[in-house]
C-alpha cells in the first residue's frame, strides 16, 4: 500500500527539489567565476539556498517524509547546460544573466505552489517558507542585475 504525502509535505519536497536545484547550479558555475567580489555574491546565495534545502529537509523529516532530489538525469541535463551556456562565455555579466533565469524560473516555479495551496491552514508553515524563498529569489535577482 503505497503511502499518501499530505499537502504541506508535497509543497515542502517541491520547495526542497527547487532549492537543492539553486545549490547544484551555482556549485557548478562558482569555479567558472574569476572576479572575487562577483565570487562572494554566488557564495552568498549558495548558502542561501544551503540554508533553505536544510530547513525544508528538516521539515519533512519532521513529517517522516524523505527529502528526494531531482533525477541524475535531470541533474546530468542541468549540468551539460551549464557548461555549454559558459563554455563560450563565462563572464560574470554572462553567469549573472543564467543566474537571474534560473532564479526567475524558481520564482515561477515556488509562486505557483503558494498560489495552489495559499489559504489552506494545513499549509500555513509550508507556504510561508515559500514566500521566504521568493523574496530570497527577488533578491538574488537585484544583486546579480548589477553585474549585467
Amino acid at each position: 500500500m503505497e503511502k499518501t504525502i499530505s499537502a504541506d509535505s508535497e509543497i515542502i519536497a517541491k520547495i526542497y527539489k527547487n532549492v537543492k536545484m539553486g545549490v547544484d547550479s551555482v556549485t557548478k558555475l562558482l569555479p567558472k567565476v574569476s572576479d572575487e567580489e562577483f565570487k562572494t555574491k554566488l557564495t552568498d546565495q549558495l548558502n542561501g539556498y544551503e540554508e533553505y534545502a536544510a530547513k525544508a529537509k528538516a521539515l519533512l523529516c519532521n513529517r517522516g517524509e524523505e527529502a528526494k532530489e531531482e533525477t541524475p538525469m535531470v541533474k546530468f541535463w542541468s549540468s551539460v547546460g551549464i557548461a555549454m551556456n559558459t563554455m563560450m562565455d563565462a563572464s560574470s555579466s554572462h553567469i549573472a544573466e543564467m543566474i537571474i533565469e534560473g532564479s526567475t524560473m524558481g520564482i515561477t516555479d515556488t509562486t505557483r505552489i503558494i498560489n495552489e495551496y495559499e489559504g489552506k491552514p494545513e499549509c500555513k508553515e509550508a507556504v510561508e517558507l515559500a514566500r521566504d524563498i521568493v523574496a530570497f529569489e527577488q533578491k538574488n535577482i537585484e544583486v546579480m542585475k548589477n553585474y549585467l
